[in-house]
């Protein structure tokens, strides 16, 4: 496999929230319009299909158009799904219909319908990147119950499986092993509330949640932290955490599709088997959001 020069999981790559109407059915026409926000206010790209995107209760056809309003709507280049299915043949499935798309790179779990072994990581990996794309691992230890620790990806890597990895295990001192054992691997922020910790430890990329409110803020956020300029950095990411540790939490899909409600954006509801907020929960997302607007973070 071919590795692409511009590596299109630099940067910041925002896990889309996809907005649902009333009746929790899809509205593209605002899909396709917060996909060229983003990019217009400084992030580099989408993530649609991610746990932010709610890809576990679409349909295989809202899933697939998902993808092709992205790459309408700001170019393949830019756009970096989330391939994740149960089963590795399903997942390739995903990722071909992401090439014919037109994109340049997905985003891939691990088995998630049961705690794989090693073995079965591998043939996994293997499978999806069979279909000709390069594919950057998710490393979610917490829903999917398999950690892909940092010699596994070093396996996985230079077996030419993966390219880059979205770490969200939240342990932050990772990022130095992974870099001394594979570093030709990309090492991208997987967790808004560890940003600064990754980025200063040589993060190639954020795939972000708090980006869907707060672009602007957030990318320079990202820039000054990778750049090393901590007295941007620093302040800003203060400022911003008590928005960005709802990244971790349970209820994140909403909390962030609330804070869009808040900025002026259009978060919209969720789908079933999530539910709304809780009250104290929601005033919490809404007061720490407005203090954000009112500091011109939004």
């Amino acid at each position: 496999m071919t590795l692409p020069e511009s590596r299109p999981w630099r940067g910041v790559l925002v896990a889309t929230a996809l907005p649902l109407r009333a009746d929790r059915s899809v509205d593209y026409d605002r899909y396709g319009e917060h996909c060229a926000w983003l990019v217009e206010n400084g992030c580099d790209g989408v993530v649609p299909n991610g746990s932010l995107g709610e890809y576990q209760v679409l349909t295989p056809e809202e899933r697939a158009k998902v993808v092709e309003t992205a790459v309408a709507a700001i170019g393949g280049a830019r756009v970096m799904p989330g391939v994740a299915a149960y089963g590795s043949a399903e997942a390739r499935r995903w990722a071909e219909q992401a090439g014919e798309a037109g994109c340049e790179a997905v985003m891939l779990l691990p088995p998630n319908a049961y705690r794989a072994d090693e073995r079965s990581v591998l043939a996994h990996y293997a499978e999806v990147a069979g279909a000709g794309l390069p594919v950057v691992a998710y490393n979610n230890p917490i829903d999917t119950k398999v950690d892909l620790e940092p010699e596994l990806l070093a396996r996985l890597h230079g077996e030419g499986h993966i390219h880059a990895v979205k770490e969200f295990s939240g342990d932050v001192r990772r990022a130095y092993r992974i870099a001394e054992l594979t570093p030709e691997l990309d090492l991208l922020i997987g967790a808004d509330d560890v940003l600064l910790e990754l980025a200063v430890a040589g993060a190639k990329g954020w795939v972000a949640g708090y980006p869907n409110a707060l672009p602007r803020a957030s990318a320079e956020l990202y820039r000054a932290a990778v750049s090393g300029d901590l007295t941007t950095a620093l302040p800003l990411y203060r400022q911003l955490h008590p928005l960005l540790r709802w990244d971790s939490k349970v209820e994140f899909v909403q909390a962030i599709k609330l804070s869009m409600d808040v900025v002026g954006r259009y978060g919209g509801p969720v789908r079933p088997p999530r539910v709304p907020l809780l009250p104290e929960q929601e005033a919490a997302v809404r007061a720490a959001t407005e203090k954000a607007v009112a500091a011109g973070l939004a």
